[in-house]
């Protein structure tokens, strides 16, 4: 869905050569492999709450209760991560994982029903079918509530939707940015089409936040079989995640908000308290990261320092996995020192030539002891990882190039056993409902499938 399903495989062939031969070169990713050996991480990280920065000493305090027991220097990787991206972690809050559209939905749906003051919505996908009218008719309704509701959609994640489904609820008020539009005579600044806003961020009253991968589709209108009650007969979903998130990290995410909007030189939006005071929700640190083209690459950055820095496990479950040569050595390098290193893919896939891109690398990986895991049944868009169980992240962002350099992307790090625990147990099941690839049965693959590996891994960086 996050690659324009309404695109058969020929006509987005095309598209990426297009692009291809109109850009004059290729930028690149910044070179983190040891990037640990020349920070200056602080001697402690910088830990926040409501009331604001905490001193060294109850950081510390804090930082030793939550890890007392664990095999990890949990401190000392918050610190380097806070030395690469810049962002401090943000105490104090509640992290609840959703998983699949339904559970989803359902939390975003009670969240804007009871909205009083407005509603951030920030999405890549937003279909006219019947669960997005659902959730249009929903915004319509608080908007004429009184409830001032903004929402920004992705030009090419919405380019098969009518327009006269957003002019409907522009008639009603509310407030709607088109990002980086297809047609160039829309723009205000330059025509960057290959640059797009891939999050997904809801934000009600400012106290209350969504973010993960679910997009507002039919496609999620099920779960997947594996996580549905009603397994027979069940029509079957998606595999996603999303994370809800109470507490002072709220702000984050309205920050990234309202800097979308004010990017692309859109009038500005009406007052509303987007920032009230938060009150500590829950006993979760975390670290909210932002990415655009042309930034500073901090989801990047704390992919690959994670990877370098893990210890006992390394557990990712990705959509769409087309690695650029450092995170492949960083999971090679891990698994070399005796890491357990467990990625799990698509094994149904709505995109064949990502699909086959991610392919591509299976022989390498394999050979150094990566193991590789396709999920049967669902459709696999989840973009989470947990390594060493204290380190997670759940967002926006894939292990391509695309997400890291040419998408407007969000993730969420949640520093802690306890969460990381749940996303070990969601790991697992989903482990359970996956095939592994062995390298002899990969090796006994057709010369067609071959071939077009081959071809896609030639498109990679444009993926």
């Amino acid at each position: 869905m996050d690659r324009v399903v309404r695109f058969n495989w020929i006509i987005r062939f095309v598209s990426v050569i297009a692009i291809g031969l109109l850009t004059t070169a290729c930028a690149a990713l910044p070179e983190v492999r040891y990037l640990n050996s020349s920070l200056l991480a602080p001697e402690n990280p910088t830990v926040t709450n409501a009331q604001g920065t905490l001193s060294a000493k109850k950081s510390n305090s804090l930082l030793a209760k939550r890890w007392r027991n664990s095999h990890v220097d949990v401190a000392a990787l918050a610190a380097l991560e806070e030395a690469a991206t810049g962002s401090p972690l943000i105490a104090g809050n509640k992290v609840t994982l959703l998983f699949d559209g339904p559970q989803t939905m359902a939390a975003m749906i009670e969240a804007i029903s009871a909205a009083k003051d407005h509603i951030n919505l920030e999405t890549y996908i937003f279909d006219q079918d019947e669960l997005g009218i659902r959730f249009a008719d929903l915004l319509i309704a608080r908007q004429r509530a009184g409830v001032q509701v903004n929402v920004i959609y992705d030009s090419v994640g919405t380019i098969g939707t009518p327009q006269a489904f957003f002019d409907k609820m522009r008639d009603a008020g509310i407030h709607l940015l088109a990002f980086n539009p297809v047609n160039p005579l829309k723009l205000i600044g330059p025509w960057e089409p290959n640059n797009r806003d891939h999050r997904k961020i809801l934000v009600v009253d400012g106290v209350v936040a969504f973010t993960g991968g679910v997009n507002i589709s039919s496609t999620y209108a099920n779960s997947s079989l594996f996580r549905s009650k009603a397994r027979r007969n069940a029509k079957v979903g998606w595999r996603d995640t999303h994370i809800k998130i109470e507490g002072p990290a709220v702000a984050a995410f309205q920050w990234a908000f309202l800097n979308t909007w004010a990017s692309q030189q859109s009038p500005d939006l009406p007052d509303s308290d987007f920032f009230p005071p938060l009150k500590e929700a829950g006993n979760k640190l975390v670290r909210v990261l932002v990415s655009e083209p042309g930034g500073d690459y901090d989801i990047y950055k704390a992919y690959v320092l994670a990877i370098q820095e893990a210890k006992k496990t390394i557990h990712i479950t990705c959509a769409y996995f087309v690695p650029d040569a450092q995170i492949l050595h960083a999971l090679s390098d891990a698994a070399h020192r005796g890491v357990d290193v467990k990625i799990i893919l698509p094994g149904v896939t709505d995109n064949g030539l990502v699909f086959r891109a991610a392919q591509s690398f299976y022989s390498e990986m394999l050979a150094n002891g990566i193991k590789i895991y396709e999920l049967q049944i669902a459709v696999l868009h989840a973009k989470t990882a947990v390594i060493d169980k204290v380190w997670s992240t759940v967002g926006s962002t894939n292990i391509d190039t695309r997400s890291f350099m040419h998408n407007n992307e969000i993730n969420v790090v949640v520093f802690g056993d306890e969460f990381g625990t749940a996303m070990e147990n969601a790991f697992l099941e989903d482990l359970r409902y996956s095939a592994e690839i062995s390298k002899e049965t990969w090796e006994q693959r057709s010369l067609g499938n071959r071939l077009k590996e081959w071809a896609a891994r030639r498109l990679e960086y444009w993926l």
